[in-house]
């Protein structure tokens, strides 16, 4: 199954730009350096092991699935051999011959329980490593999101505190020169200083988040993050239009977790059938062809022709207390699944509830946000007419200074947010497609 090219090409040829991107990778290695949200994606999809794992996982499974088919389909063998003999009979005389045996044998089984169990089981064991590969897949592409938002943000922290600290070293400045003149006290400027010396240290602290976040985004996808795109200052995340419990729903249906858990209890239930198969009688056909000169202890005979058709009956008896304790185990084994997926249905629940609260929540916040970096701007720049004219202390500049940049970065860092947990929504409800992450990256532009 080529899930993997055919996720690719859906997600990633869907416009022109990116259609001709998709072209020019036939020709071209991939590149080292990423600057879009697609090309990241689409090398976290080549790159991530985690992903193969899952892969080469349901490639066991499609491979198992096929053997468990081919031991109810007709066994054919054949057997050949040709000897060299001496005899020496009881009157002392030798006698040499060659000794020529073949053999074709045809073996159906017509019942075995165990056996079709366990082809049963085996479809179902395949259904759930495709669904873990699909979660992996939804899985590794939240997490490349997220990592290119933090990327950005990260860059827009670094961005909005190197601002502050150009207005905080320009206010310092400024009382420096008013002290020089002895028009203002030391503690001012001491203040100042340390106001100065604080932006400073952010700046240091963000520099470092920036860094691990770039390590994050290429870690995921073994790019390296070049100029990425910004999201665009008219983007708007969709509304949601459904109530919570419809998105839980959702998840009850489509997570990718909840159906994988759900085929393994349907194949623990038929393993269960599978250990009790050990009690019932097996019933096989055989036939065979067979042409040989010698008899019985490699007597020579003449040449003879043996067809042989027949029924193999085997009942089991009696087999110390395995098979019983085989089903017992089977048993556990049903009963362990079944916890395991009500684990997973209140992990997924939870996690849609939280990502839809945040979602719902996300907007009403922004615009909350955008008020407050209006008002702080306004405060800040009011306080600075006002120190000017002697009316404020240069603590209050400094404060309002801090409070409007600090504005500036909570509302940078709430619309990534609500973007991410977007994406994490769609993904807990099995909703995620490839549709949805070309949407996402019509969000971004080109930095100025």
């Amino acid at each position: 199954m080529k899930l993997k090219a055919l996720f690719i090409a859906s997600t990633f040829c869907l416009s022109s730009t990116v259609s001709l991107m998709c072209y020019a990778a036939e020709f071209t290695d991939e590149p080292e350096v990423g600057v879009t949200l697609e090309d990241f994606l689409s090398a976290a999809v080549e790159f991530s092991p985690s992903l193969k794992v899952a892969e080469e996982g349901l490639n066991i499974g499609s491979a198992r699935k096929k053997a468990a088919n081919g031991r109810l389909l007709p066994q054919i063998s054949g057997r050949a051999s040709v000897s060299d003999n001496r005899r020496r009979g009881a009157n002392g005389v030798l006698s040499t011959f060659d000794g020529e045996r073949f053999s074709v044998q045809l073996t159906q089984v017509l019942f075995n329980w165990q056996a079709f169990a366990a082809r049963s089981q085996a479809y179902l064991i395949e259904n759930q490593l495709e669904a873990e590969y699909y979660g992996a897949l939804a899985n590794l592409l939240t997490e490349v999101a997220e990592n290119y938002f933090n990327v950005l943000q990260a860059e827009d922290a670094l961005a909005s505190i190197a601002s502050e600290l150009e207005a905080v070293t320009n206010q310092l400045d400024q009382i420096q020169s008013l002290y020089d003149r002895q028009l203002t006290q030391i503690t001012n400027l001491y203040q100042a200083q340390a106001g100065a010396a604080a932006v400073e240290a952010e700046q240091l602290k963000l520099q470092t988040e920036l860094a691990l976040s770039q390590e994050a985004l290429y870690s995921v996808s073994g790019m390296t993050a070049g100029d990425l795109l910004s999201l665009r200052e008219d983007a708007t995340v969709p509304p949601l239009t459904n109530s919570i419990n419809y998105w839980v729903n959702q998840a009850n249906e489509n997570n990718h977790q909840i159906a994988a858990q759900e085929f393994a209890v349907q194949a623990a239930n038929k393993r269960i059938s599978e250990r009790k198969g050990a009690y019932m009688p097996q019933v096989s056909l055989t036939a065979q062809i067979q042409e040989s000169n010698l008899g019985f202890d490699n007597a020579f005979i003449d040449q003879t022709d043996l067809s042989y058709l027949g029924l193999d009956v085997t009942i089991p008896i009696y087999a110390g207390g395995s098979n019983r304790a085989a089903v017992s185990e089977a048993a556990s084994q049903h009963r362990i699944a079944q916890s395991e997926l009500r684990m997973v249905e209140l992990e997924a629940s939870q996690r849609v509830r939280s990502a839809y609260l945040q979602v719902s929540a996300a907007e009403n916040f922004i615009a909350a946000a955008r008020k407050l970096v209006e008002s702080t701007t306004l405060t800040s720049t009011a306080m600075q007419q006002g120190f000017n004219l002697g009316a404020v202390t240069s603590v209050d500049v400094l404060n309002a200074l801090r409070d409007q940049f600090r504005a500036q970065r909570d509302l940078q860092r709430a619309r990534y947010d609500q973007v991410k947990f977007l994406v994490i929504l769609k993904r807990e409800a099995g909703l995620l497609s490839a549709e949805d992450m070309v949407e996402v990256g019509s969000w971004l532009e080109t930095s100025n």
